[in-house]
């Protein structure tokens, strides 16, 4: 084998290798895939090495995983919308990553590496819906295995393929660095460029939290939506005095009746109001004609001291019912 699967094949390589494994899953853009790929080359040689090497990559994968689980159980919310703040992919952030949760069950942790822009969140969100420390630990540990497996089954099926490779990429490693470099900085602009143009697919006009509660004290009586995931507002059961919650997934169904004229006000509480945003362009393109976020959401509206109200026990308790029948969270 070229001398580079040699090296890797040595407890130094081991303990690069999950280290890289160790910092991708902290989050830092630095992909442990590639990287685990030729090691599974390695590791048809050298089985034994791939046993510890599968052992210690899913170990410290878990290990990342429960620290995000902790920030997520001691500081709740606040950890995802940081992460959605500077996250590539905010359009898979912290609401479709609950609604995943509503939806999959405890799959969802499982196979949270294979989704892009799930695996980071997936973690701390767990840990703010207060899946048990035990439950979670064991479903990332079976995640984590089978994330590190395929891997390295994929490298060792293309192991001849990667022998043959090396030699070359030994041969012009300074070449094969810049590449890999401007790949990886490539990858990172496009992501980077996709953020930016999806913030910028939901510009539209706000209305500001100060301009709602005016009307609001004026009597104009406009519809007022919460399109919080059932998780989110499970854990925080309060809201804007008359607000109607309604889903993103729900909007089709539950707001027939009103009146295409009517003002309305979509809010939620992620960052940029990109729920409300996407709802409200919905809304639009279903014949509302006065629709605006609220900027700020929910949460600028409770910082600036406005009145809420506590969402009604069936709403909470639908919340908190489907949390208790939905395993993820025993």
């Amino acid at each position: 084998m070229a001398s580079t699967l040699t090296s890797m094949s040595s407890q130094i390589g081991l303990a690069l290798i999950v280290l890289n494994v160790l910092v991708d899953q902290a989050g830092l853009p630095v992909p442990a895939g590639p990287t685990l790929i030729v090691a599974g080359a390695v590791v048809v040689e050298h089985p034994l090495w791939g046993v510890e090497l599968l052992v210690g990559a899913a170990a410290v994968s878990v290990i990342a995983d429960l620290g995000w689980f902790l920030a997520g159980r001691w500081y709740g919310n606040a950890v995802m919308k940081f992460l959605c703040r500077i996250s590539l992919t905010p359009d898979s952030c912290v609401s479709e990553t609950q609604e995943r949760f509503e939806r999959w069950g405890p799959n969802a942790v499982i196979l949270a590496k294979f989704v892009p822009g799930l695996g980071i969140i997936a973690p701390p969100l767990a840990g703010a819906l207060r899946m048990t420390a035990a439950r979670f630990a064991a479903l990332a540990a079976i995640g984590s295995v089978l994330w590190v497996a395929v891997f390295l089954s994929i490298g060792a099926a293309l192991h001849r393929e990667i022998d043959r490779l090396l030699p070359v990429v030994e041969r012009y490693a300074a070449v094969a660095f810049g590449v890999l470099g401007a790949l990886l900085a490539a990858y990172v602009l496009f992501k980077w460029w996709e953020r930016r143009r999806f913030y910028a697919s939901l510009r539209m006009a706000r209305i500001t939290i100060d301009e709602l509660y005016q009307l609001m004290e004026a009597g104009a009586a406009p519809v007022i939506i919460d399109v919080r995931t059932v998780s989110a507002e499970a854990l925080d059961p309060q809201r804007i005095p008359g607000a109607l919650h309604v889903p993103r997934d729900a909007v089709d169904t539950r707001l027939k009746a009103v009146e295409r004229d009517r003002e309305v006000v979509v809010y939620c509480t992620c960052p940029s109001e990109a729920s409300a945003a996407r709802v409200a362009k919905l809304l639009m393109a279903n014949g509302f004609t006065r629709v605006r976020p609220l900027q700020g959401g929910l949460d600028a509206w409770i910082a600036a001291g406005y009145p809420v109200e506590r969402v009604p026990h069936s709403h909470a308790a639908d919340g908190e019912a489907r949390q208790e029948r939905n395993p993820i969270f025993k």
